[in-house]
């Protein structure tokens, strides 16, 4: 559905001798400052735009408030322009660098006076001026005339009791036994299994019974796993809860 402007609304053409267009246009204008707004008549527009609205016989209240509300604009920007302007604040920057310029002239003032006051006491032969500032205060030295050896060391003693021993440091244990040794000694024991008659197998529990630490054991099992894992040796159950055997793997081993 095509919607045309109403010719009384935002679009409604205005005839002035600076300026012939439409309305909306006539504001963009003058915001821009393109156009002055103490050069046009509003009068000659309000006229112009009652004497379009009686050649209608209706007139839709959206047009209405469109003409309303720029007329209103318009009466603002011209209404701003004829009243006086107060007056702006000085800038700050402005007052703040005519505030550093007069410090520094006193400042200069001081110098000057000094300088001759300093320049008076040199043709005068004086060349020695009295000190203004207080002389500094240097601190004591400790006296320690009184304190032996013993007491110091008593005081350390003391001090050293208030604060608990530090924990003992950690010791690293180095183990009798490598994983690399215990696979040399799994891997003679199975393959010893082959030169006794009627025995192929070595039960696992026999092989952890040897072992006379913790660590030991730990150590075997690794030595166990790793062997199983190069295909040297395997191990069987033939129960669920059966005895673990080990045997050595014929397609893995080798002379």
């Amino acid at each position: 559905m095509n919607l045309t402007p109403n010719p009384l609304g935002a679009a409604w053409p205005v005839q002035l001798p600076l300026f012939e267009g439409p309305l909306d246009l006539l504001l963009q204008l003058i915001e821009r400052e393109e156009l002055e707004i103490t050069e046009i008549s509003l009068v000659a527009v309000t006229d112009q735009y009652v004497q379009a609205m009686e050649t209608v016989e209706e007139i839709g209240p959206g047009s209405l408030a469109d003409f309303l509300v720029i007329a209103a604009r318009l009466l603002y920007l011209k209404s701003r322009s004829l009243l006086p302007q107060p007056r702006p604040p000085e800038d700050e920057d402005e007052q703040a660098d005519a505030e550093a310029l007069i410090q520094q002239l006193l400042e200069y003032r001081q110098f000057k006076a000094v300088a001759e006051g300093l320049h008076l006491r040199e043709e005068a032969g004086l060349r020695a001026f009295v000190r203004l500032a207080p002389p500094p205060q240097f601190e004591r030295k400790l006296d320690l005339a009184e304190v032996s050896v013993d007491k110091l060391a008593a005081a350390v003693q003391k001090a050293l009791r208030r604060i608990p021993n530090d924990p003992p440091k950690p010791r690293v244990h180095i183990y009798p036994i490598t994983v690399a040794e215990q696979i040399e000694v799994v891997r003679q024991r199975v393959r010893a299994l082959d030169i006794r008659p009627g025995k192929k197998s070595l039960r696992f529990t026999a092989l952890l019974s040897e072992s006379k630490s913790r660590i030991e054991i730990v150590v075997t099992f690794l030595a166990v796993l790793e062997l199983i894992k190069q295909q040297e040796i395997v191990a069987e159950q033939e129960g669920v809860f059966g005895e673990i055997v080990l045997r050595a793997n014929s397609l893995g081993y080798s002379e």
